[in-house]
C-alpha cells in the first residue's frame, strides 16, 4: 500500500555547494539518501514530495559540511500482511514466480498459486497446471494476498514478500474474468 508520510531526518549538506539555494541542496540530498531505500518501520520511500521545513545548519568539528534537520512529506510502499494487491509476473522459475508489486517484488511459491499441481515449463518459462489447463508466465497480470513480509535493511534485495493466489477471487486476471461469466457461457 501507498501512504503519504511526514517525517524528518538530518542533512548533510557538501562544502562546495555552500551559498547556493538551501532548500534545492537540500532537496537533492534527501533524494540521493532516501528514496529508494527500504526501513523496516516505515517501507521502501519512493519518493520525497515536499520540504516542509528546514532547520537551522550545524556545522561539526572536522567537517566542513552543514547539516539541517528537515521535515518533509514522502510517497512511501508499505508491503502490509493480508493486503490484496494488483501485480505483474515480472519473473517465472522453477519454484514460483516474483510479482512486481510496486516499489518491491513479492514471491508466489508454486504451491501458492491455484489449488491445482503446478509445474515449471523452462522451455517455454512460465507454470502450468497438471488438471485445470491453466499458466502463469511473464507479462500475465494477477491479483494476490500478501501472506508474509520480512524488510532486510542492509540488503534490501534480501527482503521477502511472500503472496498466495489460493483464495476466492484471487488470480490470473483471465482466471478472474472466466469464473464471473455464468455457467451457460462457460458449456458452450
Amino acid at each position: 500500500m501507498y501512504k503519504k508520510m511526514k517525517l524528518a531526518d538530518t542533512i548533510r549538506v557538501a562544502p562546495d555547494l555552500l551559498g547556493k539555494d538551501v532548500y534545492g541542496n537540500v532537496n537533492d540530498a534527501l533524494k540521493h539518501k532516501l528514496e529508494g531505500r527500504i526501513d523496516k518501520e516505515i517501507g521502501a520511500i519512493v519518493a520525497i514530495t515536499r520540504i516542509n521545513e528546514v532547520g537551522e545548519g550545524h556545522i561539526l568539528v572536522g567537517d566542513g559540511a552543514v547539516y539541517y534537520d528537515v521535515v518533509f512529506e514522502a510517497i512511501v510502499f508499505v508491503p502490509t500482511i493480508q493486503e490484496v494487491i494488483e501485480g505483474e509476473v515480472v519473473e517465472t522459475v522453477d519454484f514460483g514466480a516474483f510479482v512486481g508489486i510496486g516499489a518491491m517484488d513479492g514471491l508466489l511459491h508454486v504451491s501458492q498459486v491455484t489449488d491445482d499441481f503446478m509445474s515449471y515449463d523452462g522451455k517455454n518459462g512460465r507454470l502450468v497446471s497438471k488438471n485445470g489447463g491453466r499458466s502463469l508466465s511473464e507479462g500475465d497480470k494477477v491479483r494476490a494476498r500478501i501472506v508474509a513480509v520480512s524488510i532486510n535493511e542492509r540488503e534490501p534485495r534480501e527482503s521477502k514478500i511472500g503472496l498466495t493466489m489460493r483464495q476466492h477471487s484471487l488470480g490470473r486476471f483471465e482466471w478472474l474474468e472466466e469464473a464471473r461469466k455464468p455457467t451457460a457461457e462457460k458449456e458452450e
